[in-house]
């Protein structure tokens, strides 16, 4: 059993029905097409006699015929990071075996020296039609549920990129685990917006397939954009990350979002700051809210906190629950344990380790690293109180340690995102020779705050002194017009440390 086989029963039980639409307007396509298109994919992948599918491009339609050719051939799928510079592509497709490098046209580059053959989305689409030469036996390759089905290079916010793999198996317990078949109403319609390199992407396509959801496309984000998109195709289903959110939120100036048609909106892949998440709730009053989190490693989401949480947290008044990544799903098991690798009570901060039959923890040239009895240490903080709910402290790698005291970045950021001037914030630390490192937040204040200087820092840092203790307050406050984010709003800090670094104020 592969992922292939999720498109082959939505096809089977809906042939007719539309499985996505286009994002240029072109004419929509069935699910009884799209299993043609993947099939006759297979087969010219066949011919290609590469070992890796490759794919350098926006989230389109062509993404699912990919992956789903991909699958049928027997090869994994690797989409890049499009927004990377083409030497820093060409070093990631020089570590895959043999591949075939499909592109769209904006983003062809160069080839490096071990794609057995490069072509764009056009030129791929074109291919099925071509004269089909000898490759008796072919048809019959056998796909095992243990082979490779997505290659994905994890965003590499503190370190180089690591290459993770996800086998059939991962992801087929991740979708069957979480949806169920054809469940999806005759009008629903998702809109994806999230890029194809990131887990959520990929999760996305195969859970609307398999729930019979069509899916609308949004290759470029704008608030704006998303919002016409949302009301125009009628959507009902959606997952933005953080920064879209709070850009949204912006963009609506406090005003209802009129969305009607907007039944559930999931948002994960980093932290979202709780006014923003608050204002968000407000704007939109009739959509469920979904907080999904989950790693590449995990084959996506591996914690949900859930509508009723959402909307109980804010007419209680009760907000902590809303920092909350909810409760683990079912299948998936999960520990918080120490740096001895004891496991800890409920309450206590330690590392999140997860187990379970989507958990993959496995990486090309490094191989797995789940320890002996299959677990996988996630490099998060985390804790998980006494009702089950998970809290996420932040990665370990980001842990200051000021005066042989651990702190969380998070901590003191969730503070300071509270205060009516600040937009953005992070907190970083810096080398320090009395307490080994001091204590930095790097502020993007409000259009409508004042001016960045000397009274707003003791301001913020006034403010943050009366919620957390003496150690918990900045030693300095520095101002910035912008933070720096991946595509999927995971904050890069090492970007911050390194302006820091560079600047006059470390």
């Amino acid at each position: 059993m592969t992922i292939r086989l999720l498109l082959d029963m939505a096809a089977q039980a809906g042939p007719d029905r539309v499985a996505l639409v286009p994002a240029d307007g072109g004419a929509p396509i069935t699910f009884g097409a799209l299993s043609r298109l993947a099939e006759a994919g297979s087969s010219a992948l066949r011919r290609c006699h590469g070992r890796t599918l490759a794919f350098v491009g926006v989230n389109s339609e062509a993404v699912p015929t990919l992956l789903f050719a991909a699958a049928g051939a027997g090869i994994p799928f690797a989409p890049l990071n499009y927004r990377l510079s083409a030497p820093a592509l060409r070093d990631l497709i020089a570590r895959l075996d043999d591949p075939v490098l499909v592109t769209d046209p904006a983003y062809r580059i160069e080839a490096p020296g071990n794609v057995v053959r490069s072509m764009t989305t056009t030129e791929w689409s074109d291919l099925p039609a071509a004269p089909r030469v000898d490759d008796s036996g072919a048809d019959g390759v056998e796909v095992s549920e243990d082979d490779p089905a997505v290659l994905l290079f994890t965003s590499g916010t503190t370190a180089a990129p690591k290459c993770a793999v996800l086998r059939h198996s991962h992801l087929l317990s991740y979708v069957l685990g979480t949806v169920e078949f054809a469940a999806a109403a005759p009008d629903d319609c998702a809109l994806l917006s999230v890029p194809p390199y990131h887990i959520a992407g990929i999760g996305a396509v195969l859970t609307n397939i398999y729930s019979g959801r069509r899916v609308a496309y949004l290759p470029d984000f704008t608030p704006r954009r998303w919002l016409d998109l949302v009301r125009g195709r009628r959507v009902s289903h959606a997952m933005v990350v953080p920064t879209m959110l709070a850009r949204i939120v912006e963009h609506l100036r406090g005003g209802p979002a009129h969305c009607p048609s907007l039944s559930s909106l999931a948002y994960g892949g980093a932290r979202t700051p709780l006014p923003v998440l608050t204002q968000a709730l407000r704007a939109f009053p009739a959509t469920d809210f979904v907080n999904a989190y989950g790693l590449t490693e995990t084959s996506s989401t591996i914690a949900i906190l859930g509508p009723r949480d959402h909307r109980e947290a804010l007419a209680s008044g009760r907000l902590q629950r809303l920092s909350s990544a909810g409760r683990v799903v079912a299948g998936v098991e999960a520990q918080i344990r120490d740096e001895a690798g004891a496991v800890l009570p409920d309450g206590a901060v330690g590392e999140l380790w997860v187990r379970g039959g989507q958990v993959s923890g496995e990486y090309t040239g490094t191989g797995s690293a789940l320890d002996a009895d299959g677990w996988f240490p996630t490099r998060d903080r985390a804790r998980i109180d006494d009702h089950g709910y998970l809290y996420i402290e932040g990665r370990a790698d980001d842990t200051i340690i000021r005066g042989g005291e651990n702190i969380a970045p998070a901590e003191i950021e969730d503070v300071l995102a509270g205060h009516e001037d600040v937009r953005e914030v992070a907190v970083v630390g810096m080398p320090d020779p009395d307490w080994g490192q001091r204590l930095v937040a790097v502020v993007v204040l409000t259009d409508r705050a004042g001016p960045a200087g000397e009274d707003t820092a003791a301001e913020l840092r006034a403010f943050v002194r009366a919620r957390l203790r003496g150690s918990r307050t900045p030693d300095e406050i520095v101002f910035r017009p912008e933070l720096p984010y991946t595509p999927t709003g995971k904050l890069l800090r090492r970007d911050v440390v390194a302006d820091l670094t560079t600047s006059t104020h470390a």
